[in-house]
């Protein structure tokens, strides 16, 4: 169930302050990678269980150390992700390995079926969130603006639903939003958060405004020329197309109309 009154975020049960969610891969270090979920002000990131290395003394594992000690010392909810996984049976055996690993049962599945522009596998998808929600997982699944899978997703026992907004590290922004108002209006009591292809703080207060719980992203701050600032301004931008859209945007009008009115203004005469 959505909480719309105040600021806060519940997604199964839980409750959070921010309503941004924020990737951990590619930042240039571990530490500007700290510094930018500190500055935005997230309290959920996603991360891989690819990143782990079974050779303890390798240098891929020591830096893997290295940003698993930034993770934990954030305090933030882990939100580990089946990314690259192409079928069902390889995001619920990846599912169960994070789940003993990250000691979380929440899991943002994904499950793509194109190689090309990353697609979610509709089908793909709706099995296995099946079987991990009957294995006791929060599942929260990266999918496409399509209502019926949308909706498929939510019969098989999903709480929150994480449509994409374009393919995943385009920042195209928005691409069909006709769809993405259609979900919304269609869905309203069930978080919706906006997850890939977002590249501006812009388009993601854009999302919100059109009454979205939440956005996901992540190439656009670690890839900036100062992932710290833009991920300052992607926090700043969420908070305010939050507040935007529970105060109520204006309707837009075919014509002007003056936002000084004249009626009832004194009137001088030079003779």
């Amino acid at each position: 169930m959505r909480n719309t009154d105040t600021g806060s975020l519940t997604l199964y049960g839980e409750t959070f302050n921010s309503r941004l969610l924020l990737g951990t891969a590619l930042y240039p270090s571990p530490q500007v990678m700290a510094d930018s979920i500190a500055a935005s002000g997230t309290e959920i990131v996603t991360l891989s269980l690819r990143r782990q290395n079974l050779n303890p003394d390798s240098p891929q594992q020591q830096q893997a150390d290295v940003f698993w000690q930034h993770i934990r010392s954030s305090g933030c909810r882990l939100l580990p992700n089946t990314a690259g996984c192409r079928t069902p049976k390889e995001a619920i055996n990846l599912a169960e390995m994070s789940r003993e690993v990250f000691e979380t049962h929440w899991l943002k599945l994904e499950v793509i079926g194109d190689d090309y522009n990353l697609q979610p596998c509709p089908f793909g998808l709706v099995e296995a969130a099946a079987e991990l929600i009957r294995r006791g997982f929060a599942v929260l699944p990266y999918t496409t603006d399509d209502l019926v899978l949308a909706q498929k997703l939510l019969d098989v026992g999903c709480q929150v639903l994480m449509p994409w907004g374009a393919p995943i590290g385009t920042g195209q922004g928005l691409l069909n939003r006709y769809n993405l108002r259609t979900l919304r209006e269609r869905l309203p009591d069930v978080p919706l958060i906006v997850d890939a292809g977002i590249g501006a703080p812009s388009q993601a207060a854009e999302a919100m405004e059109m009454g979205f719980d939440a956005v996901l992203l992540n190439t656009a701050v670690a890839k900036a020329s100062n992932p710290v600032l833009m991920a300052r301004a992607f926090g700043a931008a969420v908070e305010a197309g939050h507040d935007a859209w529970r105060a109520g945007l204006m309707e837009k009008a075919q014509t002007a109309s003056p936002s000084t009115p004249t009626l009832g203004q004194p009137f001088w005469h030079q003779s």
